[in-house]
């Protein structure tokens, strides 16, 4: 009896064995799939990470996400949102740095809140106003197309400005973002371009880019030139400041040296690019 008693316990054992590792390693798909996103913007970067969940033909604004409540701006935990530089939010200036976002959809807006306690997470009953950084109240826009799962993307991004979208159902709202390079790039230039000598190029990018001093982008993508004379990219620059200084002869020039050396090196979309930059300076 005993001898039995011993062999069922092992029997027991084993099963369980056989059976623990399985759970361990069984993998589902999440109901409400986290995401990150990390995009380049100004000189740093904006990241956020949020989880995803699905409408599943449920009515989502005013049902399953009620109107004049906090919402978590998500699944599971709080969305959060890094920003890398310094920006201005609806006009409102926010310093670097990592925050949870939480919401307060309405019929026709939200708020939309900067938090500073990130240990909270998606528990919205100990939500404290104190704890806000700031709050933003903006108009949504109503969408024709349904969108089944909830998304945060970043749209109509320039070297300056972006918008971060909040969709789900047939509602977006939205923050517009801004931040202020230009005083780090014009130190920036100072200390390398005047004292160092070197990156010729990127300040007359900027320049150029920016509507700065036209005559000195000229002096530095000359000097660039002059380091690199090889450099079709540059002479293409070199054409675009004359163009954009009303020298249309000079472009017309540089623009055909951008040619010759763009076809060496086999680049037909520089070719391309100075073509179109004589032709629209024929006019």
């Amino acid at each position: 009896m005993l001898n039995k008693l011993k062999t069922f316990t092992a029997a027991i054992a084993l099963s369980a064995v056989a059976i623990n590792p399985l759970s361990a390693q069984l993998k589902v798909p999440a109901p409400s799939p986290l995401q990150n996103i990390k995009q380049v913007f100004a000189l740093s970067e904006i990241n956020i990470d949020y989880s995803r969940p699905s409408a599943k033909g449920r009515v989502v604004f005013g049902d399953v996400v009620p109107f004049g409540k906090v919402w978590r701006t998500g699944a599971n935990g709080a969305t959060k949102m890094v920003f890398g530089d310094d920006v201005k939010i609806e006009g409102v200036a926010v310093v670097s740095g990592t925050y949870a976002i939480y919401t307060v959809p309405n019929k026709d807006s939200w708020d939309i809140m900067l938090y500073k306690d990130l240990t909270m997470g998606g528990d919205v009953a100990n939500y404290k106003k104190e704890n806000e950084v700031a709050r933003f109240t903006v108009k949504t826009k109503a969408l024709n197309d349904m969108v089944e799962t909830f998304v945060i993307d970043i749209s109509d991004i320039t070297s300056t400005a972006c918008n971060i979208n909040f969709t789900w159902e047939k509602t977006r709202a939205s923050l517009h973002i801004v931040t202020d390079i230009d005083t780090k790039i014009m130190k920036n230039i100072e200390s390398n371009v005047i004292n160092d000598n070197r990156p010729y190029f990127q300040a007359a990018s900027y320049f150029y880019e920016t509507d700065k001093d036209l005559i000195k982008a000229g002096e530095w993508i000359d000097k660039a030139i002059a380091a690199n004379p090889k450099a079709f990219w540059m002479f293409m620059l070199k054409a675009k400041i004359q163009a954009k200084q009303k020298d249309s002869k000079g472009a017309i020039a540089t623009a055909q040296q951008v040619i010759v050396l763009a076809q060496e090196a086999k680049n037909d979309d520089y070719v391309k690019q100075a073509e179109k930059l004589i032709a629209d300076n024929k006019k």
